[in-house]
């Protein structure tokens, strides 16, 4: 049922430096987005392309962000989320419901302008997946 890794997701305190770090330094030269504000997630994303796969760079917008909230309790940022690829997510949701596996919220447009849900990171081994419906 999961495809592709689609991007791996770093929260951090100022996305300005933290893409320029990978724009310059740790990917470098890396393709690096622009700043893309979703208020609706609570963030603003920068995408990172490593050639075979994306970082997603994520600052809080807010002090409601979940972003926000996870840098309370990891004050110098760090591994948010991975995101897989699925060819249909309402099937997808389908599956982990069926093996127990809880979905955070129904879904919502994502950074790519694709559908996205969250699954509870208790029931992944302790890591927040994103499931993003790939392009139809």
């Amino acid at each position: 049922m999961i495809g592709r890794l689609n991007h791996v997701a770093i929260a951090t305190r100022d996305l300005a430096a933290a893409a320029e770090r990978y724009r310059a330094g740790l990917a470098g030269p890396a393709q690096v987005s622009d700043p893309v504000p979703l208020p609706e997630h609570g963030v603003t994303t920068v995408f990172v392309d490593t050639g075979n796969t994306k970082l997603e760079l994520l600052e809080p917008l807010g002090d409601q962000s979940p972003i926000a909230r996870f840098l309370e309790k990891n004050p110098d940022g760090g591994l948010h989320h991975l995101c897989f690829e699925v060819p249909d997510l309402t099937a997808a949701i389908a599956t982990v419901k069926a093996a127990g596996i809880r979905v955070l919220g129904e879904p919502r447009i994502g950074a790519h302008g694709l559908p996205v849900v969250f699954l509870h990171p208790k029931d992944c081994g302790g890591v927040l997946m994103e499931l993003e419906q790939t392009a139809a």
